[in-house]
């Protein structure tokens, strides 16, 4: 019989992580009364600890970050603004001249 893939909430995952970070049980304890895989124990974990100093980040760098992305978006939209204008402008060009 083939098992369904279960998915898990944020907080669960979240739980399960900080509980492997903390230590005081091991990783395989926590997957066998999660009910989990251990690599999955695991990676969550990782993912966690890795995630960590972000958290903590100020608002002005995130306000930053934002408003260079921001920019960025920006810039393309005019990009594809101008090649939308000169494609447009070619193909009129290609059919006045009779090359289509």
């Amino acid at each position: 019989m083939k098992r369904t893939r279960r998915t898990h909430s944020a907080e669960f995952k979240a739980r399960v992580a900080l509980e492997a970070l903390k230590g005081i049980k091991t990783v395989n304890q926590i997957a066998q009364e999660e009910g989990v895989l251990l690599v999955q124990v695991s990676t969550w974990k990782k993912e966690l600890h890795g995630k960590l100093p972000t958290l903590f980040e100020s608002g002005a760098k995130q306000r930053h970050d934002d408003e260079k992305a921001e920019r960025n978006r920006a810039r393309l939209e005019r990009k594809v603004g101008q090649l939308t204008i000169e494609k447009e402008f070619l193909e009129k060009s290609a059919y006045s001249s009779g090359s289509i």
